[in-house]
């Protein structure tokens, strides 16, 4: 990298075996040179240039229309043209090489004089080595010298670590979460549970199949998604609950719970997925590694639960033909609360806007701890070969390269050290030369396990794409929620977010922790999370607005909310046990993203509760007569469902 890649089309000289040449002299105006096949093959190649990549406009691997067999399909330019023609013409029957960095890729015969500027260089190639020869050939017309201006890699030592870390978080995860749905629902837990490992292995065969590549946060995103992918299981089960506490059948109870359950999961996850394509449209690197894997957990959460979770339930119907439904170890929130939510609205708003304000204030005045992401320079974890790090040496040792300032901090063990160095003066290649003389200074005594270098120019096109994935993703979901509900909803829920991106924002700047790209793949998936709770919440409201005309709208809200209080703690609380072991677990490159989500839920869920349904009120909705009250089950009283 750095480097123009030298194309030329030069004649191989066959005035004389290239074995004599090798071991005698070449003749004048000739020299040896090798192929890239293993082992090499020598080619005596006159110096002479007949065409350069400059002269070569395109280059494609394409298939010869009489035998079908692959070949490489070249263009010229006019000067190009009119040079090889004259070459191939006064050569015909002979042999031409194409030279890239003083290496022959190829040295087909000139089988007739190619006149026109395109030509095509048949062989025994295969589809792929004809696509990777015109690659090649397009590589060397290259005109442009390169210049790094964003750089990630990841040592095989810290590759191995992550892999572990990921590997025993998503374990302790999944036990966390498998043992709690059994706790919770008894033998229907156990049917989640079940449906809950298909949804894993759709995941994994899904991105099998994409030729994906899993990255750390590709495993945070698998692991959260265990968490989060009980969410519709639970849904469900808590409206199969209702049903049969209204005085259905247990089959009734269950046909009606996935009925009812439907819309409200649809809708939860849609929002939720916004957010996520945004984030792999505008994110980078392993961010998108997170996107896809917890795009594709929301979608097999949904198909799971409403075909294999409903076949389970349905073959247990069948075979066992129960009378009621299965009782759980561990009811967390009994049926039938009146917690009287909406009667300290007004202490929960004036709370939330005076932390939301300190947020802003601490935001604009302390300032976040940007990681090298959004405000470029190189990043740089060593650890030490024997012993533990020296820190006041390496200090030391690293400001004597006159590099500009540098901060050392352990990272983890006490032979693992994060060297953070500011961005340099003299353009993007300054970086680079950073790295180079670290390495110079400390590859004796310390392994690289990460170098990650971002340039100006990269850090500001990402904070800027940073702006834009939050402003499209709330724009996203406001006119769905908008789309799907009326407007007082639809701001509601925006405003309940903001606050939500607010808190999260204000927890950086307190916490220290570093602002990166995977905290933004926080907060982006902190917007769906929490959009994810407030739908679930507005979702009865519109329900027990059809049903409860004349019911004065702050009790509507606290029997919505209370309707739905079951499924707001347990879900929050598979998720939160899915990210303890995430931040336990998982290491510390994503501690950062573990941390924020952990706090992002919390106030995700205390917001769909005391933020988003008071919002209503304020925004002076009031129910409709859109639909008849439900009528008595059974001869039962009428229930909110």
């Amino acid at each position: 990298l750095g480097q123009t890649a030298k194309l030329t089309f030069q004649m191989v000289d066959q005035s004389m075996p290239v074995q004599d040449a090798l071991s005698g002299r070449p003749p004048a105006g000739s020299s040896v040179l090798y192929s890239q096949d293993d082992p090499p093959v020598p080619y005596l190649i006159e110096n002479r240039v007949i065409v350069s990549g400059e002269n070569l406009v395109d280059a494609q691997a394409t298939y010869n229309s009489q035998n079908n067999e692959p070949v490489v399909s070249f263009r010229f330019d006019s000067k190009g043209a009119a040079r090889f023609g004259q070459a191939t013409a006064q050569n015909v029957g002979k042999l031409f090489a194409i030279i890239l960095d003083n290496q022959v890729i190829s040295a087909p015969q000139i089988r007739e004089p190619i006149l026109g500027g395109t030509g095509q260089i048949s062989g025994n190639f295969t589809a792929q080595s004809a696509n990777d020869l015109a690659v090649l050939l397009r590589a060397g017309a290259l005109p442009a010298t390169l210049t790094v201006i964003e750089e990630r890699t990841v040592g095989p030592g810290l590759g191995q670590d992550s892999i572990h870390a990921g590997k025993v978080a998503g374990i302790i995860g999944s036990i966390l979460v498998v043992a709690f749905m059994f706790v919770a629902y008894g033998f229907l837990g156990f049917l989640a549970n079940i449906a809950l490992a298909v949804h894993v292995a759709m995941i994994v065969g899904v991105l099998s199949l994409l030729g994906a590549t899993l990255t750390l946060p590709g495993i945070a995103g698998i692991v959260l998604t265990i968490g989060m992918a009980v969410d519709s299981n639970v849904l469900i089960y808590e409206r199969i609950r209702e049903e049969r506490r209204a005085g259905r059948s247990v089959i009734q109870a269950i046909d009606t719970g996935f009925t009812k359950a439907l819309a409200t999961i649809v809708d939860s996850n849609i929002t939720s997925l916004i957010a996520t394509v945004v984030l792999f449209y505008l994110g980078t690197g392993p961010v998108k590694g997170f996107a896809i894997t917890y795009a594709i957990g929301i979608l097999t959460t949904v198909f799971t639960a409403f075909t294999f979770t409903r076949l389970l339930v349905s073959i247990w119907l069948r075979r066992a033909r129960p009378k009621e439904l299965p009782k759980a170890p561990v009811t967390f929130v009994p049926p039938g609360t009146k917690i009287p939510f909406m009667g300290i609205r007004r202490w929960t708003f004036t709370l939330s806007s005076a932390l939301s304000i300190l947020s802003v204030v601490l935001f604009m005045t302390v300032g976040i701890n940007y990681g090298i992401d959004f405000k470029g320079g190189s990043l740089i974890e060593v650890q030490a070969k024997s012993g533990n790090a020296d820190l006041a040496d390496l200090r030391a040792r690293l400001t004597e390269l006159n590099i500009g300032e540098v901060q050392v901090q352990q990272f983890g063990t006490p032979n693992d050290v994060l060297i953070r160095v500011g961005t340099q003066d003299g353009g993007e290649n300054a970086e680079q030369t950073v790295i180079d003389k670290v390495r110079g200074e400390l590859q004796d005594n310390y392994d690289f396990r990460r170098v990650e270098v971002v340039g100006p120019t990269v850090s500001g096109e990402l904070a800027k794409q940073g702006t834009i994935a939050m402003l499209i993703a709330l724009l996203g979901i406001l006119i769905y929620v908008w789309f799907r509900f009326e407007w007082q909803f639809a701001v509601g829920a925006i405003v309940a977010t903001v606050h939500d991106v607010v808190m999260t924002l204000g927890f950086f700047v307190i916490s220290g922790l570093e602002f990166n790209q995977s905290s933004l793949a926080a907060i982006l998936t902190i917007i769906g999370y929490s959009l994810n709770d407030t739908i679930v919440v507005y979702d009865r409201v519109r329900e027990d607005l059809r049903k409860y005309k004349r019911m004065p709208l702050p009790q509507l809200l606290n029997n919505a909310i209370n309707e739905t209080l079951s499924r707001t703690t347990l879900t929050s609380v598979t998720t939160i046990l899915a990210l303890l072991a995430l931040v336990l677990f998982g290491g510390e490159v994503i501690r950062s993203f573990t941390m924020a989500m952990l706090f992002g839920v919390i106030f995700g869920t205390y917001s769909s509760i005391f933020i988003a349904a008071p919002l209503l009120i304020l925004f002076k909705l009031r129910p409709q007569a859109t639909a008849d009250e439900e009528k008595p089950v059974n001869g039962g009283k009428a229930v909110a469902t």
